[in-house]
């Protein structure tokens, strides 16, 4: 069984560099599964694998296995973050969640397992500190997010779909400060004139006095 799983990763390595964490396999049988607790079952089942695998890697200390170690880890981080996403995606359209349960006591078994083997001493150890930590730490926060009332947990997604949808909204938002409409230009370029209620030719000063005159006129009679 760690045989062929070993051969399959080994057939992947290749793919690595775009980031692929999955088999061919493995991701044909992630298309058959339309419902989320299908999918986040499947996901767990190639997370085990990933850390069984881990283990024996673990169980002796072989030239080029850091390299095997650090691979293996970070395909099951990205398997970890992949079933945080089916269940967020799932609650955000409002589906059906009912594994979270089995979900969070899987996850603490894989944390206590990955733990154990973090405090295995190794002399290629640093090769794949990193990626051990990584996987501690993805799987903790996995665990402690399912382990979140379903509808807590729908709110706060409920919620940061809201500041995502937000911050599409600014960006996508012209600057109406910098920019004016055609009309506006138009506006500048040609501004009306203010209405006058002086003759033409007449100045502002020849009407102050015309208009005193007549005050004065006026009030003589």
């Amino acid at each position: 069984m760690f045989r062929i799983l070993l051969l399959a990763m080994l057939c992947v390595a290749p793919v690595a560099a775009q980031r692929d964490f999955l088999t061919a396999d493995e991701v044909d049988k992630l298309r058959e599964a339309q419902e989320p607790d299908d999918r986040i079952k499947l996901y767990l089942l190639f997370a085990r694998q990933r850390v069984d695998l881990i283990t024996q890697l673990f169980a002796k200390e072989k030239t080029g296995r850091s390299i095997l170690i650090h691979d293996t880890l970070d395909q099951y981080t990205s398997i970890i973050e992949a079933i945080d996403t089916v269940v967020d995606d799932a609650l955000a359209h409002k589906r059906t969640v009912a594994g979270l349960p089995a979900l969070a006591k899987t996850e603490r078994e894989l944390l206590t397992k990955l733990e154990r083997l973090s405090e295995i001493p190794a002399a290629d150890k640093e090769r794949y500190r990193f990626s051990l930590e990584q996987a501690v730490g993805a799987t903790r926060d996995s665990a402690d997010l399912s382990d979140v009332d379903v509808k807590e947990r729908s709110r706060d997604v409920d919620e940061k779909e809201r500041q995502i949808e937000k911050q599409r909204e600014a960006m996508s938002a012209p600057d109406r400060k910098s920019e004016k409409t055609a009309d506006e230009k138009k506006t500048d370029a040609n501004p009306k004139k203010k209405p006058s209620l002086l003759k033409p030719g007449e100045t502002l000063d020849q009407a102050n006095q015309s208009d005193q005159l007549r005050k004065k006129d006026d009030k003589d009679h």
